[in-house]
């Protein structure tokens, strides 16, 4: 499958691409997970690049850019509705992602996956660092990977 994707950087709560990213973040991590919703949406929403894959006009997947760093890049909240997954729909969010971190000037790239997640992360080149932890009541792991020279 290839989804459009579309983006929008440091979104209102008017804007409707970001809208789509909470529908679908909301439905994976709330009502899949059980992520508490306070827990969800954070003070980080307005600072973000926010990118959503789209079928026709569904949102199907969600993703988050922030910036911690001059340098350093942060995925967050990559999610796939159910009937989407394994269909690429994380692989295109991630290299749209990763494209817009290198036009951003962002060399280094690090996120929190789930553990069960993390060997999609590593396909793409990330190495956990450090030990396991919880976020949100879910085991997490630390992980990174250099853009520079790719």
């Amino acid at each position: 499958m290839n989804p459009e994707i579309r983006t929008v950087d440091a979104p209102d709560e008017d804007d409707s691409v970001y809208q789509d990213a909470l529908s679908v973040r909301t439905t994976v991590f709330v009502e899949e997970q059980g992520v508490p919703a306070d827990l969800e949406v954070d003070e980080h929403e307005s600072d973000a690049i926010h990118l959503v894959a789209y079928d026709d006009d569904e949102p199907i997947g969600a993703a988050r850019l922030r910036r911690p760093g001059e340098t350093t890049g942060k995925v967050e909240r990559v999610a796939v509705r159910s009937a989407y997954r394994e269909r690429d729909v994380g692989t295109a969010l991630m290299e749209r992602l990763e494209a817009v971190a290198r036009d951003r000037g962002l060399e280094t790239m690090r996120l929190h996956s789930q553990v069960r997640a993390a060997p999609f992360y590593a396909r793409f080149g990330y190495e956990r660092v450090g030990e396991r932890f919880e976020e949100a009541g879910i085991p997490h792991v630390e992980m990174r990977k250099t853009l520079a020279g790719e």
